[in-house]
């Protein structure tokens, strides 16, 4: 590892149409400019939010593309100005920055940085260049400032986060995205209290966090709404008490079982797929007077939501988070303790594991609802 970092070549999977296979192919990787590491990616998964950003046609502007935010590995090289961390550190890099210094991050409100700030464009936060060229030295647009399905990556220091080197590689990936956005939901968003009611919409990777985070904080009736009835079984080890699959409830609605389940409405409510039509469902079965809707989906087709005005002159309310509310540089470790302490479950969350050359494997499971996780081993 050298002190002055040179570029880099090393294979990468590039998404060039959207929908189609990505492809594994050589790129140079940037050395990393002020305020930057480069990151030698040990381990990455796949997130819907690759899915959404794959596959819609709408995105594809910003194409040929390296995808995959949610990942761990190890400091290769710094950057100038970079403090509090050392080449062969363990760390995770997330979508969103925590530079822990600005107003926003100093403050126990929110969770965005105005330093590096969240954008889906496809450059660096700070000054909105890419870290990738092809094989012919045309430019490979970056994702979420993270792009980690690729060998070497190149993050701003503002979206790293130092993990204890004991935690598995393949748990403190898990952590960089859905998980800690599920639980982080529950915590810091809802404020879930013991012996509250909470109903999740949708039961992938961020809905069971959702439940896990309910079951650690209490929760009396944590209620999973699927059409995977394979669901259940993954829910109630992490703690789901009953599940309603939309297929099976005959003429009534879901908002009408989640009332009697919940003997009028639930306290919290969540949605993780992505669909308006299912915000509008979470909000109307929440309870009249102090129930939450917490929208933890991004809407897959752009579409509003539609609700009743003079329900929220109830008093329930509906609330969006990105992140679950988390700042990962204070978080995040704290969620590492926790699972090393055996209170907070992960390993359920993967099922299956392919190797990098294999990613569109991955893919394919996720589409066919398959998957949860599946964890990428780069094998670098």
């Amino acid at each position: 590892m050298e002190n002055s970092p040179k570029a880099i070549r090393c294979k990468a999977a590039v998404c060039r149409a959207p929908g189609e296979p990505l492809v594994i192919e050589e790129v140079e990787v940037a050395p990393p400019k002020a305020f930057e590491v480069r990151i030698k990616i040990i381990c990455t998964s796949l997130c819907h939010s690759d899915l959404t950003f794959w596959i819609r046609q709408d995105f594809s502007i910003f194409l040929p593309r390296i995808l995959g935010h949610e990942a761990f590995g190890f400091i290769e090289s710094l950057g100038d100005g970079v403090k509090g961390m050392e080449v062969g550190d363990a760390v995770v890099p997330t979508f969103l920055s925590n530079c822990g210094e600005c107003r926003e991050c100093r403050s126990e409100k929110g969770n965005f940085c105005s330093v590096a700030p969240f954008s889906v464009f496809p450059g660096m936060p700070r000054d909105g260049t890419v870290r990738f060229k092809d094989a012919a030295g045309q430019p490979v647009n970056n994702f979420l400032g993270v792009s980690s399905f690729c060998e070497y990556t190149v993050v701003d220091i503002a979206q790293v986060t130092k993990v204890d080197s004991a935690l598995p590689p393949e748990k403190a990936c898990l952590l960089s995205c859905g998980v800690s956005t599920g639980v982080g939901a529950v915590r810091k968003i809802a404020a879930v209290e013991a012996g509250s009611s909470v109903v999740i919409f949708g039961l992938g990777a961020v809905g069971l966090a959702v439940v896990e985070g309910a079951r650690f904080q209490g929760a009396a009736k944590i209620i999973g709404v699927d059409v995977n009835p394979d669901k259940f079984d993954i829910g109630k080890k992490l703690g789901l008490t009953h599940f309603v699959n939309p297929k099976d409830i005959g003429e009534k609605s879901v908002v009408e079982i989640i009332k009697e389940i919940t003997d009028g409405g639930a306290d919290y409510c969540f949605e993780c797929i992505g669909l308006a039509a299912l915000m509008s469902d979470a909000f109307n079965c929440s309870r009249v007077g102090v129930g939450k809707t917490i929208i933890l989906g991004v809407e897959m087709h752009g579409n509003p939501i539609s609700i009743d005005s003079a329900e929220i002159l109830k008093g329930k309310c509906i609330m969006g988070s990105l992140f679950g509310g988390i700042k990962a540089k204070t978080d995040i470790p704290i969620l590492a303790k926790q699972y090393l302490n055996k209170e907070l479950h992960l390993d359920e969350f993967i099922t299956h594991e392919v190797n990098f050359m294999d990613i569109n494997k991955a893919f394919d499971l996720l589409v066919q609802g398959k998957s949860l996780r599946c964890i990428i081993w780069m094998n670098n």
